[in-house]
């Protein structure tokens, strides 16, 4: 018998060792799959009403609630997150968005009567996909692990998640809810893991619908793999998002919002606003507010409640982003804050301030690709039509917003930018009653919302011969 491989967590503040989580094997995979599909072929959960299932998910979520301070302060441990975020976006978030989700079921049509063209009646008839493998990043563990799953199980399906290293750890205790909850045996599965875990759940031709969240270039990946078996798939991935900022906006408000927009969690969000375009005339003003708005965040210890900023996730993470900040300094952009890893008084940990880039172009690399971290970069434009240009200049598509005095005017910007989701006056909020997604790069399908349920059911129509 081969040994069991182990995932070593370590702590992104201290540097510490945190705990050994055993990679599931092969065989594991493979277990679950089989169970899921038991659970969805020949099991009661997909024949369940919708009714009977919403009971049970608003039964579940009690328990959540209930367990949402031990998982913030697990979440702190695993990825820094300050535990007032972890609290309120990480843990809160999710349990505000499970009753949503169930709301949502309870006034969706599961079946529908048509009149045909032919004269028979078509009765339409909402099924649950099957089985489904929800492949989440670290970032928001929690918050898209609940945007997956819930849903998905509201749909009948029966869920195997495969959670990201660095926060294997929540997802197993997320999975002992489940079970403490009464759902069936097999209905839903954890398989902590590497990439490895992900390849052969992605690849296995026992599920039926993959749902990731993650970058780009894995996203493609995932995607290939389920056209093997044209296995269905949803994908949430990277995102350059563009702050526009008319020039009739208020440099004090629009600080404010980009910072809460762009730099929760260090800056590793999907949907962060990370290019300020700002009307050229005005820049300084801009730059300034700004400036003034990030030089005074706290970052320190994330365990801490006047923390406002923690480290990065790892150290892999943390050079990426100091890598970033060189490569936009040798392309002729300007740091105005930041620029460097350690706060005074931090010794250790994989930590970057954050940073501040002005006198930057669209066409440099700080302005293209996706940092994932707490850097912004300021980009002068003149006249609307210039800011629209840039904001549309980009190969994602997830997110981005518009800044101004005039609502009506930003509805009108809004209406230009080819993203999947917008903001006026705010970022993107994540609204559980509205649909979630990219175009372009950022990937394709929805979560959250009607939409977000509708991806996990499939369309069946049964024609009624006419006087049958």
């Amino acid at each position: 018998m081969r040994p069991v491989e182990h995932l070593h967590l370590v702590s992104p503040h201290s540097e510490e060792h945190l705990a050994d989580v055993p990679i599931s094997t092969p065989e594991q995979i493979d277990a679950a799959v089989s169970a899921a599909r038991t659970a969805v072929d020949t099991g009661a959960w997909s024949r369940t009403s919708p009714a009977e299932r919403i009971d049970v998910l608003r039964r579940f979520a009690d328990l959540y609630k209930a367990r949402g301070p031990e998982l913030a302060e697990l979440i702190t441990a695993e990825i820094g997150a300050p535990i007032t975020f972890a609290k309120r976006a990480q843990i809160g978030l999710p349990t505000m968005m499970i009753g949503a989700f169930c709301d949502t079921a309870a006034a969706y049509e599961w079946q529908e009567v048509r009149p045909g063209f032919f004269g028979a009646d078509i009765h339409v008839h909402k099924e649950p996909v099957g089985v489904v493998a929800a492949i989440v990043p670290w970032n928001m563990p929690q918050f898209l692990t609940i945007a997956k799953v819930i849903p998905a199980l509201l749909a009948g399906c029966a869920v195997i998640i495969k959670p990201a290293p660095e926060t294997s750890l929540d997802a197993v205790q997320l999975g002992s809810l489940f079970r403490e909850a009464g759902l069936p045996d097999g209905v839903v599965s954890v398989l902590p893991g590497d990439a490895g875990v992900g390849e052969r759940l992605v690849g296995h031709p026992g599920v039926d619908k993959v749902s990731f969240t993650g970058s780009t270039a894995v996203g493609k990946a995932v995607a290939a793999a389920c056209a093997a078996n044209l296995t269905k798939v949803s994908l949430e991935l990277g995102g350059k998002s563009a702050a526009i900022i008319l020039d009739d906006a208020d440099p004090a408000t629009v600080a404010a919002g980009v910072r809460s927009a762009s730099l929760s969690n260090s800056g590793q969000i999907c949907n962060a606003l990370t290019r300020i375009l700002v009307p050229a005339a005005r820049q300084a003003q801009f730059v300034d507010a700004l400036a003034a708005e990030l030089d005074g965040i706290k970052v320190g210890d994330p365990t801490q409640k006047d923390t406002q900023m923690g480290p990065l996730v790892n150290r892999r993470q943390q050079q990426r982003v100091l890598d970033y900040i060189r490569i936009g300094q040798d392309e002729g952009a300007r740091v105005v804050v930041g620029g460097d890893s350690l706060p005074e008084g931090i010794d250790r940990g994989w930590y970057v301030r954050p940073t501040l880039f002005t006198e930057a172009q669209n066409s440099m690399r700080i302005a293209r690709e996706e940092i994932f971290g707490p850097v912004l970069t300021v980009i002068g434009y003149t006249g609307d039509d210039e800011a629209v240009r840039l904001s549309n200049d980009s190969g994602y598509g997830l997110a981005g917003s518009v800044w101004t005095a005039d609502v009506e005017r930003g509805l009108g910007i809004a209406a230009r930018i080819k993203t999947g989701t917008f903001g006026v006056n705010q970022g993107y909020t994540m609204d559980p009653f509205a649909p979630f997604g990219g175009v372009k790069d950022s990937g394709y399908g929805r979560e959250l919302g009607r939409e977000g349920l509708e991806g996990y059911l499939e369309t069946k129509s049964i024609a009624v011969a006419a006087g049958a």
